[in-house]
This record gives C-alpha cells, sequence and structure tokens, in this order.
C-alpha cells in the first residue's frame, strides 16, 4: 500500500487483522461455501418402492399427458408442456420404503430392495427414501438400504438416500457414519453417499434450546447433506393444525420453510418445498380444483425460493410444469435485460449489485434447465450464466 499523511496504521496492524480473522475465514468458507451448483430437479416424484418398475416414468408420463386436455395450463404453454411430459416426465424419482410402503415383514421389504434395485428406472435424477433412523425402524432403514446398495451396484449420478423424520442433530451425525460404512463395504469413493433430510418434527426446526436445530443439522452431516425437504403433513399434525388446514400455505408451514431457507442458505444444501395430498381425481369438478390449488401451490413455492416441490400423482405433472413454466417465462424479458445491463455497465430502470446479478443469472440457469427457457431467447451464453 502507498503511503499517505493520512493513513496512522502501520504493516504489523494489518497483519494481526488478517492473523486475527484468518482461522474464522476459513471455517467460513468450509461451512457456507456458496450455493449449490448444477441442475436442480423442479420436483420428487414419491412412489412406494412396490409400485416401482423401470416402465414407472414412460407410465406416468401417458397418464400426465391423457390428463393434459383438461388441465388449466394456459395454450401458450401446452406444447411446451406435452413436449416435457414425453421427453422426461419424471425429473426426480424416490422410491419410497417409508410412509408410502408401510411396515411389512422383513423378507418382503428385503425382496422389494432387492428388486427395485435390479429394475430401478432412468430419471435425471434418483434416490430412495428408507424409514426413520428413530429406534423403532432404525435397523430396518440401513438393512434396507443396505440390501438395495447391493443389488444395485455403483449408484448412478444423482442418487441421494432421503431420511425421514430427523429430530435430532445426533441422528444426522450417525448417518454421515452408515454412509461412510456403506461406502467403506462397497467400495465406493469416500464422500459418495449424500442424503437429503425430511423437515417434519418441530424438534429440526425448533430445539429445546431455543435454537434452529435444522442448522445444526446441515454442519452436522460433514458435507454429506444435499437437501432439506418438508414433510407438511408430519409436521401440521405434530403442531396440532386440524387435518382440513394443513397445506404448504398455512403460517406454520411458512414459519418452518422460513427458518430451513435461513438455515440452509450458503450452504450449498438446497431446498424442498412438500406435496399437496388433494389429489386430481373423481368428478371433473374435484379434477379441476385439485388441479387449480396444484398450480397455485407451485407458483406460490417458487416465488418464496423453494424451486422444487414433491409430486404424488402423474395429474399433478402437468399443473407442476404449466406453473414452473410460467414463472419463468414470465420473468425471462426483465431478467434477460437487467442481466444485459449489469453486464454491459449501463444505467437502466433498476440498479442491481453483484448479488443481484448472481441470482439473475440463476433464475435463468433455473429456466434453461427444465425446459421452460430455449438458450437462444435468454439472450447470455450458458458459460457467462455459470460464471455469475
Amino acid at each position: 500500500m502507498c503511503d499517505s499523511g493520512g493513513v496512522r496504521l502501520g504493516a504489523e496492524v494489518y497483519a494481526e487483522m488478517d492473523d486475527r480473522l484468518r482461522p474464522v475465514d476459513a471455517e467460513l468458507c468450509r461451512r457456507y461455501p456458496g450455493g449449490g451448483r448444477g441442475r436442480q430437479p423442479v420436483h420428487t416424484v414419491y412412489v412406494p418402492a412396490d409400485r416401482v418398475t423401470a416402465t414407472l416414468p414412460a407410465e406416468w408420463g401417458a397418464a400426465a399427458l391423457a390428463a393434459l386436455p383438461g388441465a388449466p395450463v394456459p395454450d401458450a404453454l401446452r406444447g411446451r408442456v406435452a413436449d416435457k411430459l414425453t421427453r422426461e416426465p419424471i425429473e426426480d424419482l424416490r422410491v419410497d420404503f417409508e410412509d408410502g410402503y408401510g411396515s411389512r415383514p422383513d423378507p418382503e421389504e428385503d425382496a422389494a430392495a432387492e428388486a427395485v434395485a435390479r429394475a430401478l428406472p432412468v430419471t435425471p435424477f434418483v434416490g430412495l427414501r428408507i424409514k426413520s433412523l428413530e429406534a423403532g425402524t432404525r435397523r430396518r432403514a440401513i438393512r434396507t438400504l443396505d440390501v438395495f446398495l447391493g443389488a444395485l451396484g455403483p449408484p448412478p449420478d444423482g442418487f441421494v438416500v432421503t431420511i425421514p423424520k430427523v429430530g435430532a442433530v445426533e441422528q444426522v451425525a450417525a448417518a454421515a457414519v452408515l454412509c461412510g460404512h456403506l461406502e467403506q463395504g462397497y467400495g465406493l469413493e469416500p464422500g459418495r453417499l449424500r442424503f437429503e433430510l425430511q423437515i417434519e418434527t418441530p424438534p429440526a426446526v425448533l430445539g429445546p434450546d431455543g435454537t434452529a436445530t435444522v442448522a445444526r443439522m446441515i454442519h452436522a452431516a460433514e458435507g454429506r447433506c444435499a437437501g432439506l425437504h418438508y414433510g407438511t403433513y408430519d409436521y401440521s399434525a405434530a403442531c396440532g393444525i386440524a387435518a382440513a388446514y394443513q397445506s404448504l400455505d398455512h403460517p406454520a408451514a411458512d414459519h418452518a420453510k422460513a427458518v430451513m431457507q435461513v438455515a440452509a442458505a450458503g450452504t450449498g444444501v438446497r431446498l424442498c418445498d412438500g406435496s399437496s395430498n388433494v389429489l386430481p381425481v373423481g368428478s371433473p369438478a374435484a379434477v379441476e380444483a385439485a388441479a387449480r390449488l396444484h398450480a397455485r401451490l407451485v407458483r406460490r413455492s417458487l416465488e418464496r425460493g423453494f424451486y422444487q416441490g414433491w409430486d404424488l400423482h402423474p395429474g399433478q405433472l402437468p399443473t407442476r410444469f404449466a406453473a414452473t413454466y410460467g414463472f419463468f417465462r414470465d420473468g425471462l424479458e426483465a431478467a434477460r435485460a437487467r442481466l444485459a445491463d449489469y453486464l454491459s455497465h449501463r444505467a437502466g430502470p433498476v440498479l442491481d449489485e453483484p448479488a443481484t446479478a448472481r441470482a439473475l443469472a440463476g433464475f435463468l440457469l433455473r429456466g434453461l434447465d427444465c425446459g421452460a427457457l430455449d438458450a437462444d431467447e435468454v439472450g447470455v451464453d450458458r458459460p457467462t450464466l455459470e460464471g455469475l
């Protein structure tokens, strides 16, 4: 640094500040490496393990296409949604051995775990939801994962294990240790196995000491936590909310998800909203009402920074993709213009800082990844967006 008449601090002070804060710098980088990179699926489809076959994505796609004509999808989006349902109806599949599968004799669950591993459908992302690590189901959960990996071989890219009903930091730390044992047992590279935590118990949000337990859980995972999934109905029921009012947009849900969002910010751990259990089945009026509800809830989640959610029925796919595509297409023109002004150092109607430029780039990348946007209409090449 150049000397100046107004400078009164010597080089030793600068060095002292560096020495004091160097460990803090390293710890912040370790705990908060930044947002997640790469594609994030827009949904996770939960299917009971005994209903999963190699042809499941095609079957769901066909059923969703059959539901498309009656779904509340804007005409401008119908072609794009139909193409998605034909090409990639399921972005992320979760083979469910928990609530959707239930409690069954051990030989039956062993056989199901082996069978589904040998006929695992091909989807961009895939995973397994085991039973919880609570005392009553812990050994069954571990065995199912062990049997599944034994039949599967090396897991595909994007594979994760979903751990439901976590309520204590120690369960997460134990899950990280378990993954290490499985990697060693199956000859996988260290760190290959990652998991998602289902936040569906009040102790996972607020601990007995008044702290946000979920924040401690992320860091107890030792880098293995890939995502946080909100469990709508377990959490709502545990909070005493009447069944008729349990929903993604209940104030209790918003509180839990806001805590999750702050806890995950900057860690690279991604967020996933829960499900709507009002399915598009029954009379035409009931189907339409359920579809409109689902579309509204998907859009609401997107506006609040939850870019992924659960789908439980093929009839929810048209509204999942229509609401998602509408969200990104509605914001395309403004995001493209603001980012162009920022990159060109032009003064536009909105003064965007580097953090907002990163958000604009992330918005456009998400739209490209899910098929809502085409590369030629974004106006900025992908390497530039990823660089931001």
